[in-house]
């Protein structure tokens, strides 16, 4: 991301990101907050299932910032990514998350952040054809087809949770 698209505000990075990748999109400010899973899913009339929580953790390996998207039906199993993926992650501080994607805890998207981080997105999300994700603000979020979305961001597919 440029410096200068480091200046806009957290909805203008969703949009400008959003441009950049191919993806269209529209977001939507809702009159009530969209920070939880279940607030989202109530404010766009869908299943909880089809709310992308966007998670981030801290690699343990890297101490670089990692992206999980997540189902809202879902919590991640750290254990089980660590022993699946070999993947180790430990929670990230809120500042920190703040300070290198843009977005405050509740409002972070899928894409829009001010660095680039790696991203694994849950399987379950695939079975959907429309998932809602955060747009950069609590109020804020937009609707697309997980598979396009995966597919553009460069998300590897993982299971969050053991089967």
């Amino acid at each position: 991301m440029s410096e200068d698209s480091k200046k806009l505000s957290s909805l203008e990075r969703v949009e400008l990101a959003a441009r950049d990748l191919g993806l269209d999109i529209s977001i939507k400010r809702m009159e009530q907050s969209t920070r939880t899973a279940e607030e989202a899913a109530k404010a766009a009339g869908c299943a909880v299932g089809q709310i992308v929580k966007s998670l981030v953790f801290v690699n343990a390996e890297t101490n670089s910032l990692t992206l999980l998207l997540v189902s809202g039906a879902h919590n991640a199993d750290t254990a089980h990514i660590s022993t699946t993926y070999g993947i180790r992650l430990k929670r990230a501080d809120i500042d920190r998350v703040r300070d290198e994607t843009g977005f405050a805890i509740g409002g972070v998207g899928p894409i829009g952040h001010r660095v680039n981080l790696p991203v694994f997105i849950d399987e379950s999300l695939l079975s959907y054809d429309q998932v809602w994700c955060a747009a950069g603000r609590p109020d804020s979020i937009f609707a697309c087809d997980p598979k396009i979305l995966a597919e553009k961001i460069g998300a590897k597919v993982i299971r969050v949770k053991p089967s």
